[in-house]
């Protein structure tokens, strides 16, 4: 039954849950004063209470990952070392920064960290693109017979796509349990196109390119098991936050994921939340720069809500739903064609 993706898949869940319930108390009281941090900068005022919780949560995540993976993921697969490439590439990048915000109360510069972002990507891109034999075509949604090939340009187009999910998933981890709550639907749907993609004949009853990708689908299961512990912890009111060291490798593995399934243009449905995030900083800043007023109370736009008198638990709980919604808006679609 070990060779069964679907036993290995709900195992990996389990393993990665338990272990994060089993020793995630510890971890908080381990790195309670090491990873202390302040409140981030232009948050509202009600923010200043967070001050000396501990940060970089994200290694917990990125541990408990690693582990569940190598002991249900079958390692002969080239595309698991690479999912855990751009897991631990990105995560070092938000770990540098992180610390850098502990010790010096300023992160890294955002010309150095979007550098690296794409040194990562790029390296990550170009593995999995050498070793797995990829189709530079693009899958539209709700268009069967449309995938244009789009030659050498995929490589870019993968690279910016890894880039901007991992930085809009960054920017939506503003309140407690927002970013992971938002972040679980994608991930189980992704895991679920991953299997279903994985297996020729469903693949060809969807219409859906057919991909390696059974492993991705334990893969997925794992970083589940791995949310739903955090969340744990993380839940208003929070005992740990997963810092940039957490949201920019999770946002770059579900990417990945979307990615490998060849379903990367469904993160715009199933993402839209992150995408919504991402337009409202793009917006308040424009309206700053050229209007000389803000558009929103505060961005993103979940500090917008939080200023109109919303309490945390909603914002997060409402926008888990919104996440979930839209998440099953795109796996419907692979019928939709």
């Amino acid at each position: 039954m070990f060779h069964y993706v679907s036993f290995r898949a709900i195992g990996a869940l389990l393993t990665a849950l338990l272990i994060s319930l089993a020793i995630g108390g510890s971890f908080i009281e381990k790195v309670r004063l090491l990873f202390a941090c302040k409140a981030r900068p232009f948050t509202p005022e009600s923010h200043k209470s967070k001050d000396d919780l501990p940060t970089m949560g994200g290694i917990f995540i990125i541990g408990v990952v690693i582990f569940t993976s190598i002991l249900w993921s079958n390692l002969a697969d080239i595309r698991v070392w690479i999912f855990l490439f751009t897991l631990v590439g990105f995560g070092g990048i938000g770990l540098w920064d992180d610390w850098y915000k502990i010790k010096y109360n300023s992160g890294i510069s955002a010309s150095v960290k979007f550098v690296l972002q794409w040194f990562i990507a790029g390296v990550a891109v170009l593995l999995w693109l050498y070793f797995c034999n990829v189709s530079p075509a693009i899958t539209f949604p709700f268009f069967k017979n449309f995938n244009p090939n789009i030659g050498f340009l995929f490589i870019p187009w993968a690279m910016f796509i890894i880039v901007a999910t991992s930085n809009a998933v960054n920017l939506t981890d503003g309140l407690d349990g927002l970013a992971i709550g938002s972040l679980l639907p994608n991930f189980i749907i992704f895991s679920i196109i991953s299997y279903l993609a994985g297996h020729c004949a469903i693949a060809h009853y969807l219409h859906i390119p057919f991909a390696c990708t059974a492993e991705i689908a334990i893969l997925g299961s794992t970083l589940v098991g791995a949310s739903l512990g955090f969340l744990w912890y993380n839940a208003y009111p929070a005992q740990i936050f997963m810092g940039d060291v957490g949201s920019l490798s999770l946002g770059a593995v579900l990417a990945l994921m979307a990615l490998m399934a060849k379903q990367e243009l469904l993160l715009l449905i199933s993402g839209g939340l992150f995408v919504f995030e991402t337009i409202s900083v793009i917006i308040q800043v424009f309206s700053y720069k050229y209007r000389g007023r803000r558009f929103f109370k505060m961005a993103p736009i979940h500090h917008h809500f939080e200023l109109l008198g919303w309490q945390e638990s909603k914002i997060m709980i409402r926008f888990f739903i919104i996440s979930l919604v839209l998440s099953l808006i795109a796996l419907i679609t692979l019928k939709i064609r």
